[in-house]
């Protein structure tokens, strides 16, 4: 009840305040509102031409879909906005997937399978490889966070690097045993059904196990940056690394932490893509990170630091995915996807910023 009440309470003040406003200032109001919406606006403009284009967008396969590739793409969302709310960002977040999704599909390959990487290997349990993967990714954060705490460097600067570095490290991999490069393939049945097999259906259509994967990050993601003083001192250092570290907060300490995390939801991401994809090469994870930046950016995590939440990434997910299945029913050509993204993500970014400036 007092939660409902807050909420009308707060709806009764924002009427009474704008009923206050005088005809000029109502028009800058409405204006400022439907810039800082655009996004959202041109999304919803979106999907209602699709459906009126291809009446099969809606349909419940479409949005089962539409929801199972938002789940697989929101462990790798919840961790790079971490290093967005820190002001930074995470290059090497794609490669890391890639990484952590060769590595899955090498120790998950069926034993009778004809080119095994590793053909000499008895069977692991999927939760050993769930947290080797976890492990791996979360190493490259560590490395991510500790050259940005200790030296100063910008993440753009040393995510950059890690990313050539794990691109490296990743190609030397798939050429394990003779592998020479070919893509990874012939998992293992037990691990295609834990991560794309299925325990519920929606009139028919199964919903991936993974969906449910991905709630389990966004509520961990929730409970850590929420519930935690992690999440306080996180949020803290983004708005003002000087102010928290005079309130006794470990700057060093949650910027590493900050990087760490982010790095093992890149190997979760990296353990579902293996399975979801089913043949897994040096182009797993290819440009992963610019997707989860815009949907960040768009779920309003903001580039100036200290600003974000967990719901919002999750929206954030969903509507930009909502917005590449559309293009793909309106027949769009691929290389235009590329410029529409960008696109995207300039938009995204000057909201953003129009944003801080008028709060400054």
């Amino acid at each position: 009840m007092n939660f409902v009440s807050n909420i009308k309470s707060n709806i009764a003040a924002k009427r009474a305040s704008y009923k206050a406003l005088d005809s000029k200032e109502k028009a800058a109001y409405w204006k400022d509102a439907l810039i800082n919406n655009a996004i959202y606006i041109l999304i919803i403009i979106a999907i209602i031409y699709t459906q009126s284009q291809n009446s099969y967008f809606l349909k419940t396969d479409s949005i089962v879909n539409i929801i199972s590739l938002s789940a697989a793409n929101l462990p790798i969302a919840c961790g790079i906005a971490g290093c967005i709310v820190l002001t930074g960002t995470d290059l090497s977040a794609g490669r890391v997937v890639g990484l952590t999704a060769c590595i899955s599909a090498s120790l998950l390959q069926s034993a009778d399978y004809a080119t095994k990487m590793f053909p000499n290997m008895p069977e692991i349990p999927i939760v050993i490889v769930i947290l080797a993967v976890i492990l791996v990714g979360g190493i490259v954060g560590w490395v991510n966070g500790f050259f940005v705490a200790k030296f100063s460097l910008h993440p753009f600067i040393v995510t950059l690097a890690t990313q050539l570095i794990v691109y490296g490290v990743l190609l030397m991999y798939i050429m394990i045993n003779g592998n020479n490069g070919q893509p990874l393939s012939g998992l293992d049945q037990r691990f295609k059904d834990f991560v794309t097999g299925s325990i519920l259906s929606v009139n028919g259509v199964p919903i991936p196990n993974y969906v449910w994967y991905g709630l389990i990050v966004v509520v961990f993601m929730w409970f850590m940056w929420n519930k935690t003083t992690f999440g306080k001192n996180m949020f803290a250092v983004g708005s003002s690394p000087e102010a928290a570290n005079v309130s006794g907060v470990n700057v060093a300490m949650t910027t590493i932490l900050v990087h760490t995390l982010a790095g093992c939801m890149y190997g979760i991401t990296g353990f579902i893509e293996s399975a979801r994809i089913g043949s897994n090469s040096a182009t797993t994870g290819w440009n992963y990170e610019s997707d989860a930046i815009a949907a960040c950016v768009i779920g309003g995590v903001s580039f100036v630091g200290g600003t974000g939440k967990i719901s919002g990434v999750v929206l954030g997910v969903f509507m930009l995915r909502i917005i590449f299945v559309a293009l793909q029913f309106l027949s769009i050509n691929q290389n235009l996807q590329y410029i529409i993204k960008g696109l995207i993500i300039l938009i995204a970014c000057s909201i953003d910023m129009r944003k801080y400036l008028v709060r400054k």
